[in-house]
Parts: structure tokens; C-alpha cells; sequence
């Protein structure tokens, strides 16, 4: 075995820029902060119902996000195939990595690109409401460390003042706010 001296810039080394469907999440392993590219694919099915594949995240998480995508949303997701992925082949299972998959899902969905300088984090719940997550300063402070130039985070997100000069914060309160911040 040999040590990785920055898992993070291990898991990023490969993401490819400018591609519709990959966002990069701050997640916590342990009580490290890593930061993960998270991929997703929808397309059209051709399957008499649509599939939906999961690796690395919670296969029901998915179904959960999906569902308020559709219903406080409006996307139309039920004939699609949906594919997410977490690059790297890390299981990540917390709820902050909720709003990175939502933002994964809508990219693929409308063939947009998330700024390739911008990490996500944040639980989302079934009404559209983006919940704070712990440690948001160590998922900050390594996106900073990486010359990220954007967090997206919760609203309620601790360290708001403490990076403002490494790294634009910008706290979202739903994913409707997020996806104009994203895809505007």
C-alpha cells in the first residue's frame, strides 16, 4: 500500500471540464473533507418503465431526489433513464451530497455545464428546501486548498465570513435558487 498524499486531487484527476453531468461534491470521509467529482447521466428510454442506476450513493436517496424534482419542480424524469455515478469508485453516504447530485441530474437533463471551479454541497429535503450539513468550513477549506473559486452551500452553512477571500460563497435556500445560480 502506498499513501495518498491528497485524496482529493487523486479522485479529481481525471474529471473532464466542460461536461454536462459532472459536478464536484465536498463530502466528509472519516473526519477528512475529500472532494469528489459526481457524474449523471438521463437520457430518453427505451425501456417499457425507465431505469435508474446508482453507484457510490444510495440507490432509494436517488429515487427521493428524483421524485421532488418532479413534483416541486416540474422536470419530467419519469421516461428517463438516470445513471449517477461518484467518479473514483468511493461510496459517499451522507445527505450533503444531495444538492451535487440534484445539480448532476438538471445538467445531464438540459445538457448544461456546472462551472467546473465550483464545489456543492447540501442536504436537500422532499419539499426543495436545501438543509445545512456539518463541518461546511472543512469542505471549504479544502476546495479553497484546490483553487476552487466557487462553493455553493447551504443557507444555514457555518463559515460564511471565514473564506471569503479564497472562495465565493454563495448559500442557497432551495434547489430552485441553486439551479439559477448554476445555469443562469
Amino acid at each position: 500500500l502506498l499513501p495518498v498524499d491528497n485524496p482529493s486531487k487523486h479522485f479529481l484527476a481525471e474529471r473532464p471540464l466542460g461536461a454536462s453531468g459532472s459536478v464536484v461534491i465536498g463530502c466528509i470521509e472519516g473526519t477528512r473533507p475529500i472532494l469528489v467529482e459526481l457524474q449523471a447521466l438521463v437520457s430518453d428510454t427505451s425501456y417499457p418503465s425507465a431505469r435508474r442506476m446508482a453507484a457510490g450513493v444510495d440507490p432509494n436517496r436517488i429515487s427521493l431526489l428524483l421524485a421532488m424534482l418532479e413534483k416541486r419542480l416540474g422536470f419530467h424524469l419519469a421516461t428517463s433513464d438516470v445513471y449517477v455515478n461518484v467518479a473514483g469508485g468511493l461510496n459517499v453516504n451522507e445527505p450533503a451530497a444531495d444538492l451535487g447530485i440534484v445539480a448532476a441530474i438538471v445538467s445531464s437533463y438540459r445538457n448544461l455545464v456546472v462551472d467546473p471551479e465550483t464545489v456543492i454541497f447540501g442536504e436537500v429535503g422532499l419539499t426543495g428546501e436545501v438543509r445545512s450539513t456539518g463541518q461546511a468550513n472543512l469542505r471549504i477549506r479544502e476546495a479553497a486548498s484546490l483553487g476552487f473559486k466557487r462553493c455553493l452551500i447551504p443557507h444555514n452553512g457555518a463559515g460564511k465570513s471565514e473564506f471569503k477571500e479564497d472562495v465565493e460563497l454563495v448559500p442557497v435556500r432551495s434547489v430552485q435558487e441553486a439551479l439559477e445560480v448554476l445555469f443562469r
